[in-house]
């Protein structure tokens, strides 16, 4: 009995063996159809996209995310994603600033995103954002997650001042066209005695203008001057002359110092800006930081200026803009295109995670959950306007006692960028969106300065423009 036992054992246990041979002994699966792990590999400029890359891993816990940053000092991302994709070395997924994201749309490095258009239409995504990301062909190659409509932000303390009111509504009305906002700097000049500049640069009104061109920069390898650039430089001229503006330079000391009131001219004397042409997040990452008081070291690190905070309000201005944004597409070189599809429909055509987005759930505290790895800083801070309309509908009361509403005097800033996001419709215009587009536009500003000093004509001032433009791009026609 105990032979027949010891038989019976050892044939299990040889069968039991020859099984392992085959098997994994955990799961049963051959090794060989063991499944692997997904791995993602995902490029940007920014860490926004790693907080993303976060919260899908939470939903995806078997991907392996490999996220890459590349700042776009000089150029550098472009030129190693460019670099990295004709060497057939891209990532799966990478992000697209404003100023180059037509540049990839319109060439053959992404896939064709169409597939993913009925979720788009599910959340009701604003329609130039996806107009922004289709090739000429139309051919859907990027979606983004963010509307960035342009607005006009003005202080509410210099309304009262010079126009004896301070209401959105009735400030709207006195600045709804351009003959209309060169009127209200009119008065604004007047009724100052000088002393308040209706905005602070050329430039700022120069992208309001520009973005409203009925033409392309381009058309078959040929510059094209709109008839909208020639009246930019007939009304940044004027500004110049009448003084309706600071003479500033975008993104410099002075431009900022408007906003909190240390601007002073070359005698010293204090002035003060009436308005400032930026987008939707020029309110948080511009207006809001740079409202504070300034210390100066000239005066021993006294405080100059005073906190604007609370004495601003946000309006569509003249004319419907948008600036900025940053899109997400899939690389040619992707080994994983369907997975990388569910990053970007997670990302930019998702109802919960635009939510979470713009509701600022997304903290270090949430993240670290996730992955502890990932540092104390990563985290997204509530207020971002998203690109789906049904989600802007249905958060939107929620931002009427944030501190961008106190900033604003009580004025909920979703509801006005949802007004100024309406407003914007590309259209036929679409084309006029070009990967050369931020080449040009900056040949455009010294030129642009000069004519409206009176240093120069206008002749001279384009012709100033077209050389420039050739020098940047060689194949262009200026003539």
């Amino acid at each position: 009995m105990r032979r027949i036992i010891a038989l019976i054992t050892i044939v299990i246990m040889v069968v039991g063996l020859l099984s392992g041979c085959g098997q994994n002994s955990q799961t049963g699966q051959s090794e060989s159809t063991q499944p692997k792990e997904k791995v993602l590999k995902i490029w940007s400029f920014t860490n926004e996209a790693k907080v993303f890359a976060t919260a899908f891993k939470e939903k995806h816990p078997d991907v392996k995310i490999e996220f890459t940053m590349i700042p776009m000092t000089e150029g550098e991302y472009q030129l190693k994603l460019k670099s990295a994709l004709q060497s057939g070395e891209g990532p799966d997924v990478v992000a697209l600033e404003s100023d180059f994201v037509r540049e990839f749309v319109e060439s053959d490095y992404l896939v064709d995103l169409s597939d993913l258009l009925p979720f788009a239409e599910e959340v009701k995504t604003y329609q130039f954002t996806i107009d922004i990301g289709t090739d000429e062909n139309g051919v859907v190659k990027a979606f983004s997650y963010q509307a960035t409509p342009g607005l006009m932000y003005y202080r509410r303390s210099l309304a009262k001042k010079y126009f004896g009111t301070d209401d959105p509504v009735k400030i709207q009305e006195l600045v709804s066209d351009l003959s209309k906002f060169e009127e209200a700097a009119k008065i604004v000049k007047e009724k100052s005695n000088g002393n308040t500049y209706m905005i602070a640069s050329t430039a700022d009104l120069g992208r309001v203008i520009i973005e409203n061109r009925d033409k392309p920069w381009i058309v078959d390898s040929k510059l094209v001057i709109d008839p909208k650039v020639e009246e930019l430089f007939d009304i940044a001229k004027n500004f110049r002359q009448n003084g309706y503006e600071a003479q500033a330079t975008q993104w410099q000391e002075s431009w900022f110092a408007g906003m909190n009131d240390s601007l002073v001219d070359a005698k010293g004397n204090p002035k003060q800006i009436f308005a400032y042409f930026l987008p939707t997040w020029g309110l948080s990452y511009v207006l809001q930081p740079n409202s504070a008081p300034a210390k100066g070291e000239s005066d021993g690190g006294k405080t100059a200026g005073k906190d604007t905070s609370g004495d601003w309000a946000a309006i569509p201005g003249p004319m419907p803009y948008r600036w900025g944004g940053t899109w997400f597409g899939v690389t040619k070189d992707s080994e994983n295109v369907e997975l990388a599809k569910e990053f970007i429909k997670f990302v930019t055509l998702n109802e919960e995670t635009l939510k979470s987005w713009a509701l600022g759930v997304y903290t270090n505290e949430y993240l670290k959950k996730i992955d502890p790895s990932i540092g104390d800083e990563l985290q997204q801070p509530a207020g971002d306007f998203v690109s789906s309309q049904k989600v802007v509908e249905e958060i939107a009361s929620q931002f009427g006692n944030t501190s961008a509403a106190k900033f604003l005097g009580g004025q909920n800033p979703y509801e006005v960028f949802a007004e100024a996001a309406r407003r914007i419709d590309l259209g036929g215009r679409t084309k006029n969106i070009q990967a050369t587009d931020f080449v040009v536009q900056d040949a455009l500003w010294d030129p642009l300065d000069a004519y409206a000093s009176g240093e120069i004509s206008k002749d001279e001032a384009l012709k100033r423009f077209k050389e420039a433009v050739k020098n940047a791009l060689p194949d262009v026609n200026v003539d």
